[in-house]
């Protein structure tokens, strides 16, 4: 793979990976918010099989496909799933309006370039400059379960911070081997999974998945 190619296609993964964080915070709507979720995990794969070809890891295509299964399809799945069970397709309304989510996301990716260049420094390789990236994955991910009400989105900004730290760790060991990376996803799929399950079932005995209104579990 030339420098040059292997340049634009890291720009162009992480870029997508960044975008699709934003408009996160950004849109109301749980269905494109999880279609977004799935362009962000073939990002990521797309992200992995470039990195892990870059290093001449010999299983980078078969993790970037275990990834691609994993985050671009399997989970947004099983939480399309769980909306369409308990009937919500938009976001509650919430206390602060659009122009102060957005701010916030604009403040947190801020942050983590600011974080993340020190860190980096001057190293030659592509990959270590993306790192700031991942780091706002994470903040981004973290703003998300502050800012939304509804249980999915919940889920969605869950995956998103699992998304930064999987972004970070690819992009600064050159690929995870796969059973260590295999492991990890099953993991957050298991965990997606049985919090869906969880939801249905909160949406079916309270009425709702506005996590701010239970009250009653705080006795």
């Amino acid at each position: 793979m030339g420098t040059e190619l292997y340049q634009q296609l890291i720009a162009t993964s992480t870029g997508v990976l960044l975008l699709t964080a934003i408009l996160q915070v950004w849109g109301r709507s749980l269905v494109r918010s999880i279609a977004l979720l799935a362009v962000q995990g073939a990002a990521l794969a797309g992200l992995v099989a470039t990195v892990g070809v870059g290093a001449g890891e010999p299983e980078a295509v078969a993790v970037a496909l275990e990834v691609l299964l994993v985050k671009a399809v399997l989970l947004p799945a099983a939480l399309l799933r769980s909306a369409k069970l308990i009937g919500e397709t938009r976001e509650r309304p919430v206390a602060i309006n659009t122009a102060v989510e957005l701010i916030g996301a604009a403040a947190l990716t801020l942050i983590a370039y600011i974080v993340g260049t020190p860190l980096v420094g001057a190293h030659p390789d592509p990959a270590r400059q993306a790192l700031p990236v991942g780091f706002s994955l994470v903040l981004l991910g973290f703003w998300l379960l502050l800012i939304r009400r509804s249980a999915i989105t919940q889920l969605v900004g869950f995956v998103v911070v699992d998304n930064g730290i999987a972004t970070v760790s690819f992009l600064i060991s050159g690929g995870l081997p796969l059973t260590v990376e295999l492991g990890a996803s099953l993991d957050v799929l298991l965990v997606v999974l049985i919090l869906g399950v969880l939801v249905v079932r909160m949406q079916r005995s309270q009425g709702h998945i506005d996590i701010t209104e239970l009250k009653e579990l705080h006795d």
